[in-house]
């Protein structure tokens, strides 16, 4: 594996930072997850434009302009030689001293990873979730603001732990006033009555890329999606459960606290929106070569 830190490629083995860089500090920084499907990277800029507004709203600066940044992600790409991969963007603030201050911190780095990823078992895609509520909160909009994709991630964190103690695989988060946001590491989605429904992001929601495609998908087919406040009724209820992500793709749900999704299988909407997803991702991209 060809790891880029900081301008230069190395092996996995030799990927280093400084134990002093603020991203290992203090979790401060932001990244993403993109996909590569056949050879073409999926929803290249769109991940992009997220990474470098999340740098934006903490006031980091992206250690590359945007041309290069892509040309560097496309070369490590190149050199792991994966024509269906992972890649993970990392921009820490850099190496600085032990007290808070950012701005003390001379010059923030950069981190490209690629490799594969399965963030739940196959078989979970055949057969579908099982999924609970948890006590851990999302993060309020006015502390850490949730649209940053940082790399503190703690609060996803201590909600993944909850859900794996209780012996599922993803957990639901509400905000501070008991309304669904989304899960530990997803955007999650409810059918009902023809309708898709999903929180919207003033509830405390990551603006997921593939949660938008999902959403223009299921417009383009004639389906109403509405993005609104949700409550654990409006999941208890509801025909059928999804949920969305970069890693995970889209993974149905059938069962929420205990309660049966519909008829305790995937859906037919949401094996379509399957369907659609996959076709789309080996159609759409930017060549890595």
């Amino acid at each position: 594996m060809q790891v880029y830190v900081n301008g230069e490629f190395c092996e996995k083995e030799d990927a280093r930072i400084s134990v002093f860089d603020h991203g290992v500090l203090y979790g401060d920084g932001v990244f993403e997850g993109i996909r590569v499907y056949a050879g073409r990277i999926f929803k290249f800029d769109e991940h992009l434009e997220r990474l470098y507004e999340s740098a934006k709203s903490i006031d980091l600066a992206v250690p590359l302009p945007l041309d290069r940044m892509r040309e560097a992600i496309r070369e490590t790409v190149r050199r792991n030689r994966l024509p269906d991969a992972y890649i993970r963007v990392l921009i820490t603030r850099g190496v600085g001293n032990l007290g808070l201050n950012p701005y003390q911190c001379e010059k923030s780095g950069l981190i490209i990873i690629v490799d594969k990823i399965a963030l739940y078992p196959p078989e979970l895609y055949d057969r579908g979730l099982e999924v609970i509520t948890v006590a851990t909160q999302r993060n309020l909009p006015e502390a850490v603001n949730p649209r940053i994709k940082s790399l503190n991630y703690l609060n996803n964190i201590l909600a993944k732990i909850e859900a794996i103690n209780a012996g599922v695989e993803e957990a639901i988060m509400l905000n501070s006033f008991g309304f669904v946001s989304e899960c530990a590491g997803d955007n999650i989605f409810a059918v009902r009555k023809g309708m898709i429904l999903t929180p919207s992001i003033s509830m405390g929601v990551l603006e997921g890329i593939t949660r938008n495609v999902v959403i223009e998908m299921a417009r383009g087919k004639g389906i109403e999606v509405k993005q609104l406040v949700m409550t654990r009724h409006d999941l208890f209820i509801a025909e059928e459960c999804f949920l969305t992500g970069t890693a995970a793709e889209i993974i149905p749900v059938v069962k929420v606290d205990g309660r049966q999704i519909g008829e305790g299988k995937p859906g037919t909407l949401t094996r379509e929106l399957m369907e659609d997803y996959h076709r789309l991702t080996r159609e759409e991209g930017v060549p890595v070569e």
